[in-house]
């Protein structure tokens, strides 16, 4: 069975987006594309969101935007949302390992060749079920619940 990638993002993530789209296509992942498709400027909050509210639908998701810091803090707003920003292959690994994160945030600033290196670690690495994983996430969706 085919993995779902959602992905998404603002104006200034849309090149980067797209490569990405054509990456995970090459590598026999299906993409679902959130938008934007425009270089016009638009508000990340609402791409974020699309994604994320849709998390029943793919199984895990990529955001782009400028520095990624955005797209992550709107995708945290999101109730069953763990979504790290990376900017290094071992947080791409630890955000899953360690979190069993299910949405990474990007820069698209970065070079595509790390990007590529970010979304391959991620897509890759399964969540480690250990138990002080588990407790940690319980902790963190509890406090959510409370909210």
């Amino acid at each position: 069975m085919l993995m779902k990638i959602g992905i998404a993002s603002d104006h200034r993530g849309v090149k980067r987006k797209t490569e990405i789209i054509n990456f995970l296509n090459i590598k026999g992942f299906e993409c679902i594309d959130y938008g934007t498709d425009s270089i016009d400027s638009v508000d990340y909050p609402l791409f974020a969101f699309k994604l994320c509210e849709d998390m029943d639908n793919i199984d895990l998701g990529i955001l782009i935007c400028g520095t990624g810091i955005g797209m992550s803090i709107a995708a945290n707003k999101v109730k069953g949302i763990r979504c790290a920003k990376v900017d290094t292959k071992n947080d791409a690994y630890c955000a899953r390992y360690h979190n069993n994160a299910n949405v990474i945030a990007l820069s698209a600033e970065d070079s595509l060749f790390k990007m590529k290196g970010l979304v391959s670690k991620f897509l890759s690495t399964k969540f480690s079920n250990e138990e002080r994983h588990i407790r940690r996430i319980n902790m963190i969706d509890e406090y959510d619940n409370k909210l």
